[in-house]
């Protein structure tokens, strides 16, 4: 970062500050995601913003080497109490936040001292990432889906809903928390498209727009400490973990992914399976052709093995489908009529125990593996994976995918096209960070998993 960007960045920084203490904001947090899928944070008052902005907040590098449960392990990149980072705000994602009055919002970027990114800063993956899209003249858009449980408050999972899966009831019952929710979701700039109860007691889940990338991942985070300071305040406390009690169906955090040339989305009026042209399909066959590797920063916790079951609409198999949400990839082409702005691609095996910008620059990485490789899909699944004969699968090529995390890392760690695209210090303990969560709970049972990280996410 040279002088010049800094003296740009100062004075809109002031802008900024005047216009938050007009809002009453006292404080800002700025937040990231280390490396376990836990977000983490420093906070400035107003009156210290245009320096952070300008110079950055200083952060040791040891937050990359945190386990969920706070564990620093001593990874071969990270984890040592020497060194320090500049955490420096995304100012064109300053928000005033809704349901925490006094407080705005702003994610960062992690900077060396010397002024160049941190290798490990996952925001810039990202941003490389589309760079490499915006080489071949393409772009995507993007969107998680959120889902959560909420619970009466103490250390057990207990429900604080009655109502049936999907039920009027359960909205019902929670009829003022949804409506608090949603006002500040849009109050912060999030464009809502659904809310809506969902199978597991006591689950939500809502879906905003697409957008870039980058913005999605943020965005997904902005979401999820609404929904979490909404729940506080209605006396409640909420879990994104992908299973709260070891059993039954989990939370998920779906992606939907789509690729864009020149305002033409891809995935419609093409010749391949349900429209995708040529491009599309060698996109999402990259993503089918990675999942292994995927899960690693996608489904990056012990807890996310126990909900990536078969016959629980978690997708656990390494296969696609036309609307088929018991395949990892499902493509989704819309109403008719629709279809070119409504087609795109869902991953399924993903969920909120991930570090979104991990998980985006993985996905996005692995499309254009697909598409420099020409690779075509393999035949679309029309049914349940799991209702067919091990043999059937084995002779359609759909394979389980990994059941453990210690698989999953082992295949991330054999993906070169994976692993040199997060480059060697960050691929390197994302590896070592989940080997430390794997012998934390070698021998615990299922629910000891659930129990150990039903707070943590």
């Amino acid at each position: 970062m040279d002088q010049r960007e800094r003296d740009h960045r100062a004075l809109e920084a002031a802008r900024l500050s005047s216009g938050l203490a007009e809002q009453g904001v006292t404080l800002v947090a700025l937040p990231w995601v280390d490396n376990s899928g836990v977000v983490r944070s420093k906070a400035v008052p107003i009156g210290r913003f245009e320096r952070a902005a300008t110079w950055g907040v200083g952060a040791s590098p040891v937050f990359d080497a945190f386990t969920p449960d706070d564990t620093i392990v001593a990874g071969r990149y990270a984890g040592s109490p020497v060194g320090d980072l500049r955490l420096v705000p995304d100012l064109d994602r300053l928000t005033v936040l809704a349901a925490q009055p006094g407080w705005a919002w702003v994610p960062v970027d992690r900077y060396t001292q010397d002024g160049d990114l941190h290798p490990q800063d996952a925001r810039a993956l990202v941003r490389r990432a589309v760079a490499q899209l915006a080489d071949e003249g393409l772009t995507a858009k993007a969107a998680f889906e959120i889902e959560w449980v909420v619970g009466t408050d103490g250390d057990d999972f207990v429900p604080a809903t009655r109502g049936p899966a999907y039920g009027f009831t359960r909205m019902v019952e929670k009829s003022d928390y949804l409506v608090d929710l949603v006002s500040a979701l849009q109050q912060q700039g999030v464009g809502v498209e659904q809310v809506h109860p969902e199978y597991a007691p006591g689950q939500f889940e809502v879906s905003v727009a697409t957008e870039d990338p980058l913005g999605a991942a943020d965005t997904s985070l902005l979401v999820r400490e609404t929904i979490r300071a909404v729940t506080i305040r209605h006396g409640m406390r909420v879990s994104f973990s992908p299973s709260v009690d070891g059993s039954g169906v989990g939370s998920g955090g779906h992606v939907h992914l789509s690729l864009w040339w020149d305002g033409r989305n891809l995935h419609s009026g093409g010749d391949g399976p349900c429209g995708l042209t040529a491009t599309a399909e060698a996109f999402a066959a990259g993503i089918v052709e990675h999942l292994p590797g995927l899960l690693a920063v996608g489904a990056p916790s012990m807890a996310s093995y126990l909900r990536l079951l078969p016959n629980l609409w978690s997708a656990s198999f390494q296969a696609c489908g036309h609307e088929n949400r018991e395949t990892a990839v499902r493509l989704v082409t819309g109403s008719g009529g629709e279809e070119d702005r409504a087609a795109n691609l869902e991953v399924k095996v993903l969920d909120l125990s991930a570090n979104p910008y991990l998980c985006m620059a993985g996905l996005l990485f692995a499309g254009m593996a697909g598409i420099r490789e020409g690779l075509a899909l393999p035949e679309l699944v029309d049914v349940d994976p799991a209702s067919l004969a091990e043999d059937e699968r084995r002779r359609r090529g759909i394979l389980r995918l990994p059941r453990t995390l210690a698989k999953a890392t082992d295949a991330f760690e054999s993906d070169a096209v994976l692993t040199d695209a997060f480059g060697t210090e960050l691929s390197a303990t994302i590896v070592d960070v989940h080997r430390a969560e794997i012998a934390r709970f070698a021998g615990a049972t299922d629910t000891e998993i659930a129990a150990a990280l039903r707070w943590a996410f």
